[in-house]
Formats: structure tokens, C-alpha cells, sequence
């Protein structure tokens, strides 16, 4: 089943969420590190902001950690 935008959007701010509080990182650097401002990356966690392919493909990046371990939702 295909998702729609907002919900594979909501499913990829909760993986990186997650991903953040796991290694204890800081918001803000991943924020920098993947050229976003606070401003920006703060709504786009909170699903407030839809993250375009090329945002989360910085994300992952600078995460670095695989597609599919962003887009997986959990059951």
C-alpha cells in the first residue's frame, strides 16, 4: 500500500526523531550539519513542514543511516 506524502512524511520525522534521542544527539547540529536552520528542521520533525526528497536525502546523509531505515514504520 503506497503511503500519501504526510504520512510517510510523519513516519521519516519519527525515525529521525528517534534516531536523535538513540545517539544523544543535538537537534540544532544535525539541523546545521544537513543546512537547515533550527527554524526550519524544528516544524519538519514536528510534522508541521514536509520534507522534500531533498531534504531527507541530506538527512540521511548526515545521519548516516539508509533510506529504508527512515521510511520503515513500525508495527
Amino acid at each position: 500500500k503506497l503511503l500519501d506524502i504526510a504520512t510517510s512524511n510523519s513516519i521519516v520525522a519519527e525515525n529521525v526523531n528517534h534516531i536523535i534521542k538513540e545517539r544523544n544527539l543535538k537537534q540544532s547540529a544535525i539541523a546545521q550539519k544537513a543546512g537547515f536552520t533550527p527554524q526550519d528542521f524544528n516544524p519538519m520533525l514536528k510534522g508541521r513542514k514536509l520534507m522534500r526528497a531533498i531534504d531527507i536525502a541530506s538527512i540521511l546523509d548526515v545521519l548516516g543511516v539508509d533510506a529504508n531505515e527512515l521510511f520503515k514504520k513500525e508495527e
